[in-house]
């Protein structure tokens, strides 16, 4: 069957469940943002975001030497060698796209349980080159977790793998534009990736004005998300 790219006739009922679980998802988000439930997953964004850097660093021929992530949702990956101007917009621009690909894999239980599988082992290829424990914590605790969900899914009545998946996905993507927004408008971090970026960068492009595209990028992805989710439940 072709694909419904014009979503004609929309929305049947998994289309409607599909948005209103993104929608209340991202309102228990707002309402939940300062306090603690939600810094595990928080931190795991962060775990995203460094990981795209080392991803990024691998891809172009780098040595990842380490990462981190710290409590106060901060992170740092060392890498040696790799296209620099190539790994520094993966973190933040690679968060959002696996929030965009989990929101997608939330789908189809299929998709979710390959999603759960290909994050667990990224969780346990971390857990060798993490740095502190904070990241050791955070790969352990999401690794039992998933495997906890992934179980009661199999043997229970239970089926909230493609939810937890989705939840991931959505903090993920809402998680990643704040933290460009609050790394390089409302606070300006000078040591940003985009400042760093920019002094790399010919362009007359400035930290901030870097952090506005890569916010937009990373809305897009969000908002591509939804739509290919809506095209694929059509």
């Amino acid at each position: 069957m072709n694909p419904n790219w014009e979503l004609q006739n929309c929305c049947n009922r998994d289309q409607k469940l599909f948005l209103v679980t993104i929608g209340v998802f991202t309102i228990v988000i707002l309402v939940l943002w300062r306090t603690f439930l939600l810094t595990p997953f928080k931190l795991i964004t962060v775990f995203l975001h460094e990981a795209s850097h080392a991803i990024a660093c691998k891809l172009t021929c780098g040595q990842v030497e380490g990462m981190q992530v710290h409590a106060n949702e901060g992170g740092v990956t060392q890498t040696r060698g790799g296209v620099y101007w190539l790994i520094l917009p993966a973190g933040y621009l690679g968060s959002s796209f696996w929030g965009m690909v989990l929101i997608l894999a939330s789908t189809n239980l299929l998709t979710a349980k390959i999603a759960a599988g290909c994050f667990i082992a990224a969780l346990l290829i971390v857990l060798f080159i993490a740095k502190n424990w904070t990241l050791r914590g955070l790969c352990i605790g999401f690794i039992i977790f998933i495997a906890v969900i992934w179980v009661l899914q199999e043997l229970t009545k239970v089926r909230i793998l493609r939810y937890v998946i989705l939840f991931i996905g959505v903090m993920n993507s809402l998680f990643s534009v704040y933290d460009i927004y609050d790394d390089l408008i409302s606070r300006r971090v000078h040591s940003s990736d985009a400042e760093k970026f920019a002094e790399l960068c010919p362009c007359p492009c400035n930290g901030v004005g870097w952090g506005v595209i890569w916010g937009m990028i990373s809305f897009i992805f969000l908002c591509g998300a939804m739509y290919l989710g809506l095209v694929i439940l059509s």
